[in-house]
């Protein structure tokens, strides 16, 4: 009896669709046969092999990015009952019917669910995060980072660039430049470094420049929606004394 039922049941999906970039975004509606342990992504591969409308319409399979399917990467980032996070760890049995499904609208939509990170990215490249390097000959082992530094900086190692933390930051928005938690995050990360921060005013002074940590409204959306659990309010805090430290030190001629 239990098996019949499970057999029956549906899940139904509303998916904010776009065709491209410039195009006016329109929702659809599925229905996908239900089967234990699914999460959005197996339910998003369901409509693709079948894409046709709760109303028996035929239609353009859904775009979504997916990669690891074990919420690592951050590619499958998006909105999901009005909460932007991972497809993959989004179980079905934990969601609240009907399902709906929208692309994170912090970045440009390409089609779809499937966005433009490139505001992400050249932040970024903003404060340079990464540690440089003489050459690519091997130049011996590095120097050795304390273990309690070690420990905090992996935290902040995890972020998987999924944007989901600019998502949920009222800040980051197209009316402003706000280069938003991540990258503030990776400052103190490689900041951190004892080769990275040789660096080290070089990427606060990317701080302080407009659209820097000065646009953070302290609204600590960020650290409670992370996937990773990093704790991005921290380092903001971190950053931001850093950066006044600099400043007085210019302005003291040190």
């Amino acid at each position: 009896m239990a098996e019949s039922t499970v057999a029956t049941k549906k899940v139904t999906f509303i998916i904010t669709r776009q065709d491209k970039p410039d195009a006016q975004a329109y929702s659809e509606t599925f229905e996908i046969p239900y089967r234990p342990n699914m999460n959005v992504i197996s339910a998003l591969m369901e409509i693709q092999r079948n894409p046709v409308t709760a109303e028996g319409k035929k239609t353009t399979p859904v775009v979504w990015d997916s990669n690891c399917l074990e919420e690592v990467c951050g590619a499958c980032s998006m909105v999901i009952n009005g909460k932007p996070r991972q497809a993959c760890s989004a179980l079905i049995d934990q969601l609240e019917q009907p399902i709906r499904l929208e692309p994170m609208r912090t970045f440009p939509v390409v089609r779809d669910l499937v966005i433009n990170r490139e505001r992400m990215f050249s932040a970024l490249k903003k404060v340079k995060a990464w540690i440089p390097i003489d050459g690519t000959y091997d130049l011996g082992p590095g120097p050795r980072m304390a273990e309690t530094k070690r420990q905090w900086a992996y935290e902040l190692s995890k972020c998987m660039t999924c944007g989901v933390c600019l998502e949920a930051c009222p800040n980051v928005n197209d009316r402003n430049s706000f280069i938003g938690p991540a990258a503030i995050s990776q400052v103190r990360l490689f900041n951190a470094h004892p080769t990275g921060e040789m660096n080290m005013d070089e990427r606060l002074e990317a701080l302080m420049e407009d659209g820097g940590i000065e646009g953070c409204g302290n609204s600590q959306n960020c650290v409670r929606s992370c996937p990773k659990g990093i704790p991005l309010t921290t380092s903001i805090a971190a950053m931001n004394r850093d950066t006044t430290k600099l400043l007085f030190k210019k302005w003291l001629g040190m």
